[in-house]
């Protein structure tokens, strides 16, 4: 017989532990039973189990052949090592055959086939166990293993395959791997001081609560990330070891009255605890469901942002094989009207305008869709040069001549009567800026005409509080002007004033919207002016004289 004191202490750490774990195990494998994640660690969880009430069954067991039989199938808690690696290679995703599999559990056959000889426990007197060579091999495996663990684990953390979600996980559980480490053997080491110098080893049953917050680690480094929520598993394995704490109480009370107590305690602490337990589900439930609405939404948003890439890669592509033939196209049609190639009658020289006018059009358009892929692409690029902003005015107003005679409306360019100061902008882009602020006042007035003005101007920059010069050029028309809440929206990208389609049904709403960043980058400001419908409008552009 074995005669054992057995501590009141020994029941609080083992039958706890016990419940908690196999809770854990159940819970992960009912998230999800055909991933080898989760019942790989389900496997570990339950061979923790068996650790702890088989440790718990050697403390209490008085019969002396029964204990060393406990003493003896210890030893299979060393698969917990098996069953984390292969953890670890399901978490890691690296394939393992059968085969593999087998190769990993070839070394934990011996610890099965010794598990009854002389090599494991070789002497069992007074019931106090004296361990043989198969102990060593437990612990060579289990550090090689572990040391394995680790490896892939830092192995996989620097992978480039690795996201930043997984590198957070892995990193997690190494810290719980060294954690455990730590603390094994630091309980390890406190419990033979004290057992040599007291005879007492009691300490040595906190050791287990190690394996358990290396269980909970685990756990928390993957359900953190969304495999399954630890706030639930959490409070359940709250309320489970409180409902144990309380109800363990009835083996050790004396009297009624306490038992009375302790019985209405147990009750509320269910009910409390089915509640909270209830509520933090129920809260579960919801977050999964505006996850999955949200990862819905990133897909969705995904999918939306390479749709957009491939309609900005096609305009590009389309635009720049459609430049050539109109470029060409304007060059002829120039030299026709200006009688290069002899007088045309004016049976055709009016058909021609039209075609050069139309053609005007259709370049404009390419480079407004050129310019609005580079924008969205972030490749826009830009070659400051210094340029003199009438040169630029007058261009586009020679070019646009022909659509304003088109019409029967005047085009009046008021030069300044003194040179303006040259300023450093994209001669290209800003010219195009100015052509779609002449053109677009063409298009939308039906009688009178365009008068375009070059001028010079300052203003206060309150951000930097100073004065700033800046060169002004402004498109006034007598055509069919603005509402106010229209001044700031047509320079919104496909933006259109409202019921412009009446007047001008070819207009895309991209001119204004490419005018403003080309404008914005030069560190300047282009906006819209006028009092009401049928007044007018002005479209004023200002850029800095100190430009860079």
């Amino acid at each position: 017989m074995c005669n054992f004191d057995v501590p009141i202490f020994t029941y609080y750490t083992h039958i706890p532990l016990f419940i908690i774990s196999a809770l854990i195990g159940i819970y992960i494998l009912a998230q999800n039973h055909k991933s080898q994640i989760n019942s790989n660690l389900f496997i570990f969880s339950l061979l923790f189990c068996f650790w702890v009430i088989n440790d718990l069954l050697q403390w209490i067991a008085q019969d002396e052949k029964l204990n060393l039989i406990f003493t003896r199938i210890s030893v299979i808690e060393t698969f917990c090592m098996l069953f984390f690696i292969y953890f670890v290679f399901a978490f890691l995703e690296i394939r393992m055959s059968k085969l593999k599999k087998f190769l990993l559990a070839l070394p934990f056959f011996p610890v099965l086939l010794f598990m009854f000889s002389n090599y494991n426990v070789s002497s069992f007197i007074d019931c106090t166990p004296e361990f043989g060579a198969l102990y060593i091999y437990i612990y060579l495996i289990a550090i090689i293993y572990m040391s394995w663990s680790v490896v892939l684990l830092v192995r996989g953390y620097r992978s480039q395959k690795a996201d930043s979600i997984e590198r957070k996980q892995i990193k997690i559980i190494i810290w719980a791997i060294i954690f455990f480490v730590a603390w094994f053997l630091f309980f390890l080491g406190i419990s033979m001081l004290i057992n040599s110098l007291y005879s007492d080893d009691t300490i040595s049953q906190v050791t287990p609560y190690g394996i358990l917050i290396f269980i909970f680690l685990i756990v928390y480094a993957i359900t953190k990330y969304g495999l399954f929520d630890i706030k639930l598993l959490a409070t359940q394995a709250l309320v489970a070891a409180l409902v144990i704490g309380i109800g363990s109480q009835f083996f050790f009370i004396q009297n009624q009255t306490n038992m009375i107590l302790n019985g209405i305690t147990l009750v509320l602490a269910l009910g409390f605890g089915y509640m909270l337990v209830r509520s933090v589900k129920l809260e579960v439930q919801r977050k999964e469901e505006l996850q999955k609405i949200s990862d819905l939404l990133s897909t969705a948003n995904d999918k939306l942002h390479q749709l957009d890439k491939a309609k900005s890669e096609f305009i590009s592509i389309a635009s720049h094989q459609l430049r050539t033939p109109l470029t060409s196209i304007k060059g002829f049609g120039s030299l026709l009207l200006e009688g290069t190639y002899g007088q045309l009658p004016e049976t055709q020289r009016n058909p021609l305008e039209k075609i050069y006018i139309a053609n005007e059009r259709l370049i404009q358009l390419v480079e407004d869709l050129l310019n609005i892929s580079r924008i969205e692409a972030g490749r826009m690029e830009f070659d400051f040069q210094e340029a003199q902003i009438e040169d630029l005015v007058q261009e586009a107003v020679t070019t646009l001549e022909l659509s304003a005679k088109a019409k029967n409306l005047y085009l009046h360019w008021q030069k300044p009567a003194q040179l303006l100061p040259k300023i450093k902008i994209d001669i290209t882009k800003i010219k195009e800026v100015i052509s779609n602020m002449v053109d677009n006042a063409i298009k939308y007035t039906l009688r009178g005409g365009v008068t375009v003005k070059a001028e010079r101007g300052s203003f206060f920059d309150h951000v930097a509080r100073v004065q700033k010069n800046v060169v002004r050029v402004v498109v006034s028309d007598t055509g069919i002007g603005m509402e106010k809440d229209e001044l700031e929206s047509i320079f919104n990208k496909f933006e259109r004033g409202k019921d412009v389609s009446h007047y001008h049904t070819d207009g895309t709403g991209l001119g204004m919207y490419v005018g403003k960043k080309i404008v914005a980058e030069h560190k300047g400001q282009i906006w819209a002016e006028s009092e009401g419908r049928g007044k007018g409008s002005r479209f004023i552009l200002e850029l800095p004289v100190n430009m860079l």
